[in-house]
């Protein structure tokens, strides 16, 4: 074989293999590090960019797409101890052609995490009304999303600030009143009898503790590589003395009811979504909602936990953008009328 066609596959093969070197090296050695670049490489693939806001000197980290347009923007808010990135399987299957704005709550990822902030959810409220506001995203109500923890905050929300919002999407949230505590809540109840705070299940400092923890979420069992565990895991033992401060403060008495307090507030028109296997809180919660909460449409999605953003995004998306779509047409047939 020719010399220069030697060299020329030595070559090839040599510029090939460090990156794949470089992929099996971070796989296996640094896999938080694989983690973040995964983030920022979705995050550039759906044209999502991060930029930051100050209230004062408190930062708000937040990522954008799109422009305000005759639409109503959405903000989207993320659950207890995720981050503003936990969307992108939704922002996926959204139209280019929306404005959408995914913040980072208070204490997570790239937004000021301070001892002095009230973590309470009137306090995260408070934060986020702070966010709308340096954006003057209010300057036209927008359409609010929030899940979990997120979907307690923005049902507040909506109660303490209609002018602000057109319309609510809640997705599972927390802040319910049951008759009856799911097996979930009994350990929780058990373990701050107990006073034992570093056994939270949604706190894990160790890929077994990980792997449960995605199983008690999530009606799909997805195989996650030992490897994946502990990069997951890696990325969060340096947050989870805060992640226990703020459970305890959101479960505390002041804040463990406030969506059931304010629920009937609630005077914009108002989608509930909520996986029917939600072993985290229970479905009958969407009826709870649904019975004080004027305008109300509830959609339960079968063979779904309550990882419901990660489970099934396009589906989410769906109902997104046909309750808009439904919630457009009916203001534009009411200016018509």
């Amino acid at each position: 074989m020719d010399l220069d066609v030697v060299n020329m596959f030595v070559i090839a093969g040599g510029t090939l293999a460090i990156p794949i070197l470089a992929f099996v090296a971070s796989f296996l050695l640094w896999p938080s590090a694989l983690i973040r670049i995964y983030y920022w490489y979705w995050r550039r693939t759906l044209g999502m960019q991060v930029r930051y806001v100050h209230h004062e000197d408190y930062q708000f980290c937040y990522s954008f797409r799109g422009r305000p347009g005759h639409r109503p923007s959405i903000l989207m808010l993320h659950g207890f101890s995720a981050h503003k990135d936990m969307w992108l399987s939704v922002v996926k299957f959204l139209p280019k052609n929306l404005h959408l704005v995914c913040v980072d709550m208070p204490g997570h990822e790239g937004t000021t995490r301070s001892s002095l902030d009230d973590l309470s959810i009137d306090g995260q409220v408070k934060r986020i009304h702070q966010f709308v506001e340096c954006l003057k995203l209010n300057k036209k109500p927008f359409h609010l999303v929030g899940t979990s923890m997120g979907g307690h905050v923005a049902g507040v929300y909506a109660a303490y600030y209609p002018s602000d919002v057109s319309s609510l999407c809640l997705v599972c949230p927390a802040g319910l009143q049951y008759s009856t505590d799911n097996q979930f809540v009994q350990r929780l109840k058990e373990l701050q009898d107990s006073a034992t705070t570093q056994k939270i299940p949604l706190i894990p400092s160790t890929p077994e503790e990980m792997s449960e923890m995605l199983q008690l979420c999530s009606y799909v069992r997805f195989k996650v590589p030992q490897q994946i565990l502990q990069g997951l895991v890696d990325v969060r033992i340096p947050h989870n003395n805060f992640y226990r401060k703020l459970f305890l403060e959101i479960v505390s008495e002041k804040s463990r009811y406030s969506l059931h307090e304010n629920m009937n507030k609630i005077k914009v028109p108002t989608q509930i979504i909520w996986g029917k296997q939600d072993q985290v809180l229970d479905v009958s919660g969407a009826d709870m909602l649904a019975k004080s909460i004027t305008n109300c449409q509830v959609e339960l999605l079968e063979n779904c936990g309550h990882s419901v953003v990660m489970e099934r995004p396009r589906k989410t998306a769906k109902l997104i953008v046909d309750f808009l779509a439904s919630v457009h047409n009916a203001d534009n047939n009411k200016k018509l009328d």
